[in-house]
């Protein structure tokens, strides 16, 4: 019997860790606390398309049916690709629905024993004949709890659901205060179409948030009430957001996404004249950013609305903040019936609706939907029974999480986690660490020295505080996702460079298909 391999979550990740760790003749077992595949793309609002431009976001040997003509694809469009994926490979027979994983416990070393490794699990190696993980799982139907005994965990959870994050307030200036109702965007979110439509009709909402669930939501409050029941959109930062991927005609792809590009960035773990060339070429990365600038606030008329962001678009995306703005919403902006107010410290609740900082009269509201988003970390976290194991994946307040290759923690052993870092595109970079953790597990190579995989953490963590700002915790490598695959292929015995010819490999985007198994 091969080694068994428990997979929480049956969201893309699952799905991917699922299909290569059976390509190693592993067998996976998949836990999905859900009756469905699909992680975020179940249930989403009901106008939530695609944010990456479809050639980006595609399995590298499972590419989108030709039917599917738009490049930004709406959520039944998205949802039935990837179930198409699972099917074709044959992947739901993997998979346990509806069972939830309560916590996941190490059987093996001590934790003084552990502390004394000097290699991930004390050999380096992802097996061991003594560890194993303990997975506690209820069935959410019959409420029985049932034991799991397997060789190596991948933890596919997420960071965009189940967990809200709920801003704090001071006493009695929290919703308890507030006449009215408080939901967060993803109760709105799990509400079927006809149901949503009809909870915001003839209601003042405000809405608290300025990403992406946060301007869909408004888009429909508006589309429902019109300028009668203006829908109020409390935010603290302008953001740039993009109403396409063409920048004065140029496709964004170009300007970001090629090894060009990221030769303006500098890199973890560079050297000296990689180093140096970032440095010479710093002002041409300034101009793509202000290339970019430009022609957001152009297009959307941003100086207008008073929403022109103070950081560069750099950041933006360095930070995987990018989102696409619904069609016309700025126009809405323009006609009344979506109002933009700016709280950049706090906002707090009354009893007639929102106070939101330096004005004296409350916005009157009678429905607050919190577009906030979620606490990934701590979902996370608390699967952990170990407080030990606890505060290593969670790491420092002041770092990203502290994993190597964004998937393993040196000091956790028989564990990955994928999916929890971004990308500007999240499938493919999870399909690339699927591949990466598989042929881990397959014995292709080892892992270095746990000081050797801290050091390599700190290098990708001063990079992220360096170009994603008071973002970093994202954990995100947007502009560098060429560099970071290029690691995962050397790690891989592959060869990193995957297009025909200088000019091609230097200029034109990397994308899903340019890592399909040759």
């Amino acid at each position: 019997m091969g080694k068994q391999v428990a997979i929480v979550g049956a969201g893309i990740s699952g799905l991917l860790a699922c299909k290569y760790t059976l390509s190693k003749r592993f067998q996976p077992i998949v836990f999905e606390s859900t009756s469905s595949i699909g992680g975020v793309w179940i249930k989403t609002v009901e106008s939530t398309k695609l944010q990456t431009p479809k050639p980006l976001y595609q399995f590298s040997d499972f590419p989108w049916p030709s039917s599917v003509e738009e490049d930004f694809p709406s959520q039944h469009q998205v949802l039935d690709y990837i179930q198409s994926y699972a099917q074709h490979f044959d992947l739901l027979k993997h998979i346990k629905f509806d069972t939830k994983v309560c916590g996941i416990e190490y059987e093996g070393a001590s934790e003084d024993e552990m502390q004394a490794w000097s290699h991930w699990g004390g050999t380096g190696e992802p097996f061991s004949s003594e560890g194993k993980w303990k997975v506690a799982v209820e069935d959410k139907h019959s409420r029985s709890t049932e034991v799991y005994l397997v060789d190596f965990v991948i933890l596919c959870i997420g960071r965009f659901s189940d967990v809200p994050n709920i801003p704090e307030f001071p006493f009695n200036k929290g919703p308890e205060a507030f006449h009215g109702e408080v939901i967060h965007s993803k109760d709105y979110a799990a509400m079927d179409y006809e149901r949503a439509r009809n909870f915001v009709k003839g209601k003042r909402v405000t809405v608290v948030g300025f990403q992406k669930s946060a301007l869909d939501i408004a888009m429909e409050c508006s589309n429902a009430n019109g300028i009668e029941h203006p829908c109020t959109v409390i935010y603290k930062t302008e953001h740039w957001t993009l109403p396409d991927y063409l920048p004065w005609g140029v496709p964004l792809t170009y300007l970001y996404v090629n090894r060009f590009s990221e030769l303006l960035i500098h890199k973890p773990g560079e050297g000296i004249l990689l180093g140096l060339l970032a440095t010479i070429l710093s002002p041409l990365r300034w101009g793509f950013s202000k290339f970019v600038e430009s022609y957001l606030t152009k297009k959307l008329g941003l100086a207008k609305y008073g929403m022109v962001p103070k950081h560069c678009f750099l950041q933006e995306i360095s930070s995987c903040l990018i989102s696409t703005i619904p069609e016309k919403f700025y126009d809405r902006v323009q006609e009344g019936s979506i109002i933009l107010k700016k709280s950049p410290s706090s906002f707090s609740f009354c009893q007639e609706g929102v106070l939101v900082e330096g004005e004296v009269s409350p916005v009157k509201t009678d429905l607050v939907i919190l577009a906030t988003g979620f606490r990934g970390d701590k979902k996370l976290k608390d699967i952990f029974v170990s407080p030990t194991f606890q505060d290593y994946i969670a790491g420092s307040p002041e770092a990203i999480l502290p994993l190597y290759r964004e998937c393993i923690h040196g000091r956790i052993p028989q564990l990955a986690v994928i999916g929890f870092s971004e990308s500007l595109s999240n499938l493919c970079t999870s399909e690339m660490r699927c591949r990466w953790v598989a042929e881990l597990l397959g014995g292709t190579f080892t892992l270095p020295s746990i000081k050797e995989m801290e050091k390599d953490v700190n290098e990708w963590d001063g990079f992220a505080k360096r170009y994603a700002g008071k973002y970093y915790r994202r954990s995100c490598n947007g502009t560098v996702h060429i560099w970071y695959n290029d690691q995962l292929c050397k790690d891989m015995g592959w060869n990193p460079k995957r297009k025909k010819g200088l000019f091609a490999e230097l200029f034109e985007p990397y994308g899903p298909l340019d890592y399909a198994p040759s």
